[in-house]
């Protein structure tokens, strides 16, 4: 199976807050994150995380990415330059990239922590996953709510799980549903 997430902010006192996490401090979201990611993926699955795992975080990044299950892929984001300087940690990683398309089934996904305007094979079915706008809604996630197949994979908009593209495409219709039609 082939999971997304994204902008985990593992640390993150703020991201509670401005995301509205339901979590009481950064502890707790941690273990929860580890807890829910672990009843999901088996050993067997990739997960692609597009950047932001970790940010202001007083830990080891390698023994918090060591406890989640999967093959884990990189794909950096803007918070990711400590994680980049981290040997340890990069070797979580079966490897480490700004952009990526990828096979997920029969499907080509392009994936990137920024949302794109235009992706390699858009006018021909591919899709796109990304994350770094969270929940806001801004002029890009406007945008990108329009988009038919470009999913947001904020962990704040898809329960704080990996999810498969299937979930991402649900997730990212109740979260375009909940933005007013004034916003849009």
């Amino acid at each position: 199976m082939i999971y997304y997430i994204s902008d985990l902010h593992i640390g993150h006192k703020a991201a509670i807050r401005f995301d509205e996490r339901p979590f009481a401090d950064t502890n707790e979201m941690e273990r929860e994150i580890i807890r829910r990611w672990n009843e999901k993926v088996t050993t067997d699955d990739d997960v692609y995380i597009l950047g932001d795992v970790f940010y202001r975080y007083k830990g080891r990044p390698a023994d918090f990415l060591r406890k989640l299950s999967g093959r884990l892929h990189l794909i950096t984001g803007n918070h990711d330059y400590g994680l980049l300087k981290d040997d340890e940690a990069l070797s979580c990683f079966a490897d480490v990239d700004k952009l990526r398309m990828i096979k997920d089934n029969e499907r080509s996904a392009v994936l990137c922590h920024y949302p794109l305007i235009t992706w390699n094979k858009k006018h021909y079915g591919s899709y796109h996953v990304y994350g770094h706008v969270h929940r806001n809604i801004g002029e890009e996630t406007l945008f990108m709510i329009k988009q038919e197949r470009a999913f947001n994979a904020g962990c704040m908009i898809n329960g704080y799980v990996p999810c498969t593209l299937e979930e991402l495409e649900q997730n990212n219709r109740i979260f375009r549903d909940s933005v007013s039609v004034k916003e849009i």
